[in-house]
C-alpha cells in the first residue's frame, strides 16, 4: 500500500526493444540502398523509416558503411541459402534435377526479394577490399552451382562456355530487380524459369575471328562539349559517379575545371548529357532497324544485332546507362526513365507479335532479361569483338526468337502458371 496521504502512481510502461531490431534495420536499409543507391541514403533516413533515432541505429551498426556491408551480405546470403537448399534436396548424380532445383531456388529468392536486388547488382561497387571480395566469392560460388550440373548435361561445352551460360542465366534471373512491372509471383516465377532454361540450353557458336583493325583515318572531334561528354563516360565508368570529379573529366578532355562549367553547369548535367546521348543513339539504331525490316520477327532480330553492336562498341556507355540513373536529379530521372520505357515498349510490341502466347507484361520481363544479360555477359568476356555474335545468340534465346537465317519466327512453348 502507498503511505498515508499519498496516491499510488501507475506503473510506467517500459518500451521494449524488438529482439529482431538489427534484422529490421538491415531489411529497410537493403531496400533503401537498392532503390536509391548507397550515396542517396543517409542513416537518419533509415532510422526515420523505422521510427527510431539515429543513435538507436548506431547501437547496432557503427556507421553507414557497416550497415551497407551487412545489408549486401545478407541479400547475397539469401541467394546462397536458396542454392544450398536446392543442392541438399537433390542427388549429385542427377544433374537435371539438381539444375532445375538450383534455378527454381534462385528464381524464387529473386522474385520474393525483388526490391533488394539492385543492392548486389549495382551498388556493390561501393564495397571495398575484403568486403568486395567476400561478396564476389558468393556469386562465384553460385555461378559454379549452376555451371556444374549444366556441364554434366552438356559435356560438349568447354568450361568457359558453361560459365558464360551460367552467368547469362543468373543475369536473366536477376533482371527482375531492374524494373517495376507487376506480375503475380507464381506467374512471374514460371516465366523467369522458362527464360533461364532457354538461356541454359542456348547453342553457342564458335568465337568469331576478328579481322585486323584498319588504320584510323579522318579527323577527331574538336567540339569541347563532345569531348567532355566522351571523357565523362570514361570517368563515370571507371570511378562511379560520386567518386568522379569534374577536374579529372576536364583534364582528360584538355580543359581546366573552371572552363568545364561553361559547357555544363554541374556534374549532374554532364551525367544527363551522357544519358541523352546514349538514348539518342539507341533511338536512331531502332528507327533504322524498323525501317529496314519487313516483319516483326525480322525487326526483333535486327534490334538484337544493333543493340549488341552498340554495346560492344561503347561498353562504358552501357555500364553508366544501367548503373547511374539514380544519381540524376529527379526531373531528369523522370524524363530519361520515360525514354527508356519507350525504347523497351518498341521491343515489347514486336515480341508479342512474334510470340502471341505472351501478354505485354510478360513480354516486358522477357525484354528486360535479354537487354540486361548483354552487360553482364559482356563484362565477363571483356566485350571482346569476337564474342558479340555469341551474346546476340544469348539475347535471341532469352527472347525466344530464332537466329537470322531462319526468319526468327520460332517461339517457346507457353510458360506455366498462365
Amino acid at each position: 500500500m502507498a503511505p498515508s496521504g499519498r496516491r499510488a502512481s501507475a506503473p510506467t510502461a517500459r518500451r521494449t526493444r524488438p529482439k529482431n531490431r538489427k534484422a529490421q534495420i538491415a531489411t529497410v536499409a537493403a531496400v533503401a540502398f537498392s532503390e536509391r543507391g548507397y550515396h542517396g541514403v543517409g542513416v537518419d533516413d533509415i532510422a526515420a523509416e523505422l521510427g527510431i533515432s539515429g543513435p538507436a541505429l548506431y547501437r547496432h551498426f557503427p556507421n553507414k558503411y557497416a550497415l551497407f556491408v551487412h545489408a549486401a551480405s545478407s541479400a547475397a546470403a539469401g541467394l546462397a541459402a536458396a542454392v544450398a537448399a536446392a543442392e541438399e534436396s537433390t542427388p549429385e548424380d542427377d544433374p537435371g534435377a539438381r539444375l532445375d532445383a538450383v534455378v527454381r531456388g534462385l528464381v524464387s529468392a529473386s522474385v520474393e526479394n525483388r526490391r533488394v536486388g539492385g543492392l548486389y547488382r549495382w551498388e556493390r561497387r561501393y564495397l571495398v577490399g575484403d568486403d568486395r571480395e567476400a561478396l564476389r566469392a558468393v556469386f562465384v560460388s553460385i555461378t559454379r552451382s549452376v555451371a556444374a550440373p549444366l556441364r554434366a548435361l552438356r559435356p560438349e561445352l568447354s568450361n568457359a562456355d558453361t560459365t558464360v551460360l551460367a552467368a547469362a542465366t543468373l543475369s536473366a534471373i536477376g533482371s527482375v530487380t531492374a524494373h517495376r512491372t507487376a506480375l503475380a509471383q507464381r506467374r512471374l516465377a514460371a516465366l523467369i524459369e522458362s527464360i533461364a532454361r532457354a538461356v541454359l540450353f542456348a547453342e553457342l557458336g564458335p568465337q568469331q575471328p576478328v579481322p585486323p583493325e584498319a588504320p584510323k583515318n579522318g579527323l577527331g572531334v574538336t567540339s569541347k562539349r563532345e569531348m567532355l561528354v566522351a571523357e565523362a563516360v570514361r570517368v563515370f565508368d571507371l570511378h562511379g559517379y560520386h567518386d568522379a570529379t569534374v577536374e579529372e573529366i576536364g583534364a582528360g578532355a584538355g580543359i581546366n575545371a573552371s572552363s568545364v562549367y561553361r559547357y555544363f553547369p554541374s556534374k549532374s548535367d554532364l551525367l544527363a548529357a551522357v544519358f541523352h546521348r546514349a538514348a539518342d543513339r539507341l533511338a536512331a539504331a531502332t528507327a533504322d532497324t524498323l525501317a529496314s525490316s519487313d516483319t516483326p520477327a525480322e525487326a526483333l532480330v535486327g534490334l538484337v544485332d544493333s543493340y549488341v553492336d552498340l554495346s560492344f562498341r561503347n561498353p562504358e556507355v552501357l555500364s553508366v546507362y544501367f548503373a547511374e540513373i539514380g544519381n540524376l536529379p529527379a526531373a531528369e530521372q523522370k524524363t530519361l526513365r520515360g525514354i527508356q520505357r519507350l525504347n523497351v515498349e518498341e521491343w515489347v510490341a514486336l515480341l508479342v507479335q512474334v510470340r502471341p502466347e505472351l501478354d505485354s507484361a510478360e513480354a516486358r520481363f522477357v525484354v528486360h532479361a535479354a537487354l540486361g544479360l548483354v552487360l553482364d555477359v559482356g563484362r565477363l568476356v571483356h566485350f571482346e569483338p569476337g564474342q558479340s555474335e555469341r551474346v546476340a545468340q544469348l539475347m535471341r534465346a532469352a527472347l525466344g526468337v530464332g537466329a537470322p537465317h531462319d526468319g526468327g519466327g520460332e517461339s517457346e512453348p507457353r510458360s506455366e502458371g498462365r
